[in-house]
C-alpha cells in the first residue's frame, strides 16, 4: 500500500507448564477497533484483560473510515482522540445528487461549540494502530499476536478456550469471555450461533484511490449519477490524499470480473473525469446485510461489535456502534470483576445494546431500501421524492443516503430512575458535550471532560450546596457555580433545570436519573439497581 506500511506486532510463544496457562480475569478475542477499545476501557476501570488476535498487524484496507462524534468523545475518554483528529479528515457537511445536479446539502454539527465534529474520516489500519499504541503501554493488558482461537468450553465460573499458535497449542480459562472477533466470529460459531436478518440483493464495490483535489471534505452522494452505468456512488476523502469511492453494481455480477482492475479503472475514470490521475491503493466487493444474535450475553459470554450484529455501511453504525457496545459494557463487566455489582447488571448490557442495534438495523435498512428500490413502484416513489427534494424542504427528510450514525438514546432501559425535569437530554441520553469551565483546570472546556469514568452527581442550586452522598459505588458530586461554571446557561437549559435539581450519570456518561429535589435516600435507592444481588 502506497501510503502506509503495516507494522508488524511482535509475537511471543507460549511458555505455560503443561500447555494450561493461568486463568485471567477476562479475555477478549480480536484485537480490532471495537475488541482495542474495550481493553483499554476496562484497564482504565482497573481490570486486567488478555487480547488474543489470531494475526499480528492491523486491518486490511481502510475499512470502517467514518468516526462520530460519540465515538470521538469515548475515545478522548480513554485517551486516544487526540492522534484520531490530528491524522483524521474533519467532516461536518454532506451534498445529495441526482443525476447532473445537486439537490441539497446539509450539516450533521448540530452544536458549533461541540468538542468534536460529527465525523472525522480516517483509515481503520490508523485506528487499530493508535489503539495498540495505547495498550501497549497499559500493564493491566496483554497483547497475544497471532494466537488463535479454535474451540471453547463454557463452564458455570468460567470459559475454557483453546488456542493455537505457531509454536503448538494451550488452554487458556477466562472468568469471562468477550467476543469481538468480527462477522466471521470464530466464537460465534463454536457456540452454535447465527444471525437472524436480512441480506439484501446487490453488491457495492470500495476503491479506495489516491488522488490530489482540493476543495472542503464533504460527503457526496449520488443518485443515478450522470456518469452511469452505477444507480448510486459515493465518494469521502480520507487521510493522505485516499479517496473513498463507493459504485453500487446490482445483484447479478461476475465478481471476479468486477475486481479486474481494468474494469474498477474504467469505473473510476467515468467518476472522477478521464484526465485525473490517481491511483488504486484498495478494493473491495461487499453486500448489504442488516443481522443481528438473538443475545449479546451467553452466560459467561459477551458478544460485542460485527460478533453480535451487522449493519450496511451506508451510515457509519458498524465500527460506531461497535465501540459504544465496549463503552455501554465496560463499567458494567468492571463492576462485577471486582464484586461490586451482581452478574444480573450484564444483563442491561444485552438489552440496552440490542435496542440500540435494532435502532441501527432498523434505519440500515431503511437506506438500503430507498438506495436500492426493490420493486417498480419503489423506484418511482424514491425518484419522485429525489425530483421534490430540489425545491422542497419537506422532501428532503424523506430522502436517505444513510441516516449516519447517532448514540443511542437508551429511553427504555431497566436502569432509568426518575425524570423529573423533562429537559432534552434525559434518562438514557448521552450527555451532550456542552461548554462550561472548571476552576483551576483550564484544560476541561466540555462536560464530557469532567465526568470520568465513574458515577457522577451534578448538582444545581443553592439548597445543594451541602449535599453529602456516599456510595459503595463511588460517586462524585459536581455542583454548578462551585466546581463547574455554566457561564451561558446550556448545560442547565439541556436538562431542564429549576431550582434544585440533581443529575445522576452513568460512568458510560449517559443520564441515569433528574430529580428536582431528592434526598440522599432516594440517590441511593437508584444506584441499588446497579448492585443488584451483590
Amino acid at each position: 500500500m502506497a501510503t502506509y506500511q503495516y507494522p508488524a506486532y511482535p509475537y511471543h510463544p507460549p511458555a505455560f507448564a503443561d500447555g494450561l496457562a493461568p486463568t485471567a480475569q477476562v479475555v477478549i478475542v480480536g484485537g480490532g477497533q471495537v475488541g482495542l477499545t474495550m481493553a483499554l476501557d476496562l484497564a482504565q476501570r482497573g481490570v486486567a484483560s488478555v487480547v488474543l488476535d489470531e494475526d499480528n498487524t492491523v486491518s486490511d484496507g481502510s475499512r470502517a473510515i467514518c468516526q462520530a462524534k460519540r465515538t470521538l468523545e469515548i475515545w478522548d475518554r480513554l485517551g486516544v482522540a487526540a492522534p484520531m483528529m490530528a491524522k483524521g479528515v474533519t467532516w461536518n457537511e454532506g451534498h445529495v445528487f441526482y443525476r447532473d445536479e445537486q439537490l441539497y446539502a446539509f450539516n450533521l454539527q448540530e452544536n458549533p461549540h461541540s468538542k468534536f465534529p460529527a465525523f472525522i474520516n480516517i483509515q481503520q489500519y490508523y485506528v487499530e494502530q493508535f489503539l495498540i499504541e495505547q495498550a501497549m503501554q497499559q500493564p493491566l493488558i496483554e497483547l497475544r499476536w497471532c494466537h488463535r482461537v479454535t474451540g471453547l468450553e463454557t463452564e458455570p465460573e468460567g470459559v475454557r478456550l483453546s488456542v493455537e499458535t505457531p509454536d503448538g497449542s494451550y488452554t487458556q480459562p477466562c472468568d469471562w469471555l468477550v467476543a469481538a472477533d468480527g462477522v466471521r466470529s470464530t466464537i460465534r460459531r463454536q457456540m452454535g450461533l447465527s444471525f437472524s436478518g436480512q441480506v439484501f440483493e446487490d453488491h457495492f464495490l470500495i476503491a479506495d484511490i489516491i488522488m490530489q483535489r482540493e476543495g472542503p471534505a464533504i460527503r457526496r452522494f449520488y443518485f443515478d449519477p450522470p456518469w452511469g452505468p452505477e444507480a448510486s456512488a459515493l465518494m469521502h476523502r480520507q487521510s493522505d490524499n485516499v479517496w473513498r469511492l463507493d459504485f453500487q453494481l446490482g445483484w447479478n455480477v461476475d465478481r471476479e470480473e468486477e475486481l479486474r482492475d481494468e474494469n474498477v479503472f474504467a469505473r473510476i475514470r467515468r467518476m472522477i473525469g478521464p484526465d485525473t490521475p490517481f491511483e488504486l491503493e484498495w478494493k473491495s466487493l461487499y453486500t448489504f446485510q442488516c443481522r443481528s444474535i438473538d443475545r449479546y450475553r451467553h452466560g459467561r459470554v459477551l458478544f460485542i461489535g460485527d460478533a453480535a450484529h451487522q449493519v450496511s455501511p451506508f451510515g457509519a453504525r458498524g465500527g460506531n456502534g461497535g465501540v459504544q457496545d465496549a463503552d455501554n459494557l465496560g463499567w458494567k463487566l468492571a463492576l462485577v470483576v471486582q464484586g461490586r455489582a451482581g452478574q444480573a447488571l450484564l444483563d442491561t448490557y444485552d438489552e440496552e445494546r440490542r435496542f440500540a442495534a435494532a435502532e441501527n438495523i432498523l434505519n440500515s435498512t431503511r437506506a438500503t431500501d430507498f438506495i436500492t428500490p426493490k420493486t417498480p413502484v419503489s423506484e418511482v416513489y424514491r425518484n419522485a421524492v429525489l425530483d421534490l427534494a430540489r425545491d422542497f424542504p419537506f422532501a428532503r427528510a424523506l430522502v436517505n443516503s444513510g441516516r449516519l450514525s447517532v448514540p443511542a438514546h437508551l429511553t427504555e432501559s431497566s436502569l432509568n430512575g426518575d425524570d423529573e425535569l423533562q429537559g432534552s437530554v434525559r434518562p438514557g441520553s448521552p450527555v451532550p458535550a456542552l461548554q462550561l469551565s472548571v476552576p483551576g483546570n483550564a484544560a476541561a472546556s466540555h462536560l464530557t471532560d469532567i465526568l470520568g469514568d465513574g458515577f457522577t452527581l451534578l448538582c444545581f442550586g443553592p439548597a445543594n450546596a451541602e449535599l453529602r452522598v456516599e456510595s459503595p459505588l463511588g460517586l462524585r458530586l459536581l455542583h454548578a457555580g462551585q466546581d463547574i461554571r455554566d457561564s451561558d446557561g446550556s448545560i442547565a437549559a439541556a436538562f431542564g433545570v429549576r431550582d434544585n435539581a440533581v443529575v445522576l450519570i452513568r460512568p458510560d456518561q449517559h443520564v441515569m436519573a433528574c430529580w428536582r429535589a431528592p434526598d440522599p435516600a432516594t440517590i441511593l435507592g437508584t444506584l441499588a439497581m446497579i448492585r443488584g444481588d451483590c
